[in-house]
């Protein structure tokens, strides 16, 4: 679905090209849009959790008011949309665990993923299934999947009792062994990217910080994202302060890097909640290009 509604606003939007990071366990390609043509590269990504979909559609909605204001020559969130398509080369990848989030949506047709999905969360009978379901179709959970620190969150996860695949936060037999987490890995080290937005759900929180790393300008930013979206803006919490996308991409270019999480509730969030949340992270969306 996702790459249909892309293609759709390729042939909208001639300036916008795109392709295609890899493919998930089942098969399916991960696609990526860009837009702009500035030298200054960054990179936002959406749904590396199964029931955090909603994340989704905030970018593809982004993605699409910028290109008509780009288009028509308007401004978006007050600032000029031909501006910003000078100034920077913006990549986004809607949805990194298409697995994961047809699953949670019923849409995995019947078969052996999803039998093998079923057995899985038979391991977790408290977490809700598919509702609970975080991780991608092999039952790993996909930002816990990356090279910092990924032993210590082992560590930590499974003495959680996180300790076999299923429905959330098993990190895998090792960093990088499932394919999007690869595909997402590998996207980023043939890039330049200066800032990075990873889109998360819930809490309403901003998320800037990996252990004692603190890159030039990533406190400044953050403190602006918080101002134009009145989200929270804090340290990520011990437990869940490893193996993160985030943290990788951090520790591995001390550049600014963001977990971006995302309206209030359980997920996955209700569709009711999608314009409050949108006009809450426009502000960031725009954000990251204008204050790098």
């Amino acid at each position: 679905m996702v790459s249909f509604i892309i293609e759709g606003l390729e042939v909208r939007y001639p300036f916008l090209s795109g392709g295609v990071i890899g493919q998930s366990v089942m098969g399916k390609n991960i696609p990526f849009v860009k837009i702009g043509r500035g030298q200054t590269e960054l990179f936002y990504n959406a749904s590396h959790h199964a029931n955090e979909w909603l994340t989704t559609p905030v970018l593809l909605k982004f993605l699409e008011e910028y290109s008509e204001s780009y288009a028509t020559g308007d401004d978006i969130f007050n600032t000029s949309a031909r501006e910003l398509y000078n100034k920077a080369s913006l990549y986004i990848v809607p949805v990194v665990n298409p697995d994961g989030v047809d699953l949670v949506n019923g849409v995995v047709p019947n078969g052996k993923f999803l039998s093998a999905a079923q057995n899985l969360a038979g391991n977790y009978p408290n977490i809700p299934y598919p509702n609970g379901w975080k991780a991608n179709i092999n039952g790993v959970d996909l930002n816990l999947q990356y090279p910092a620190n990924w032993e210590k969150a082992k560590e930590i996860k499974f003495s959680q009792g996180f300790t076999i695949p299923g429905p959330r936060d098993f990190v895998g037999n090792a960093p990088l062994t499932e394919p999007e987490a690869r595909a997402v890995y590998n996207f980023t080290r043939n890039h330049d990217f200066r800032l990075t937005l990873s889109y998360h759900s819930q809490g309403e929180i901003i998320y800037w910080k990996y252990l004692d790393y603190e890159p030039d300008n990533s406190r400044r930013i953050a403190e602006y994202f918080g101002e134009v979206s009145g989200y929270a803006v804090e340290e990520t919490p011990y437990s869940s302060g490893f193996a993160g996308y985030k943290d990788w991409f951090i520790e591995t270019y001390n550049r600014p890097g963001y977990t971006i999480e995302i309206g209030i509730g359980m997920s996955p969030l209700p569709l009711s909640q999608f314009s409050e949340i949108y006009k809450d992270n426009i502000g960031i969306l725009v954000g990251g290009i204008t204050e790098i």
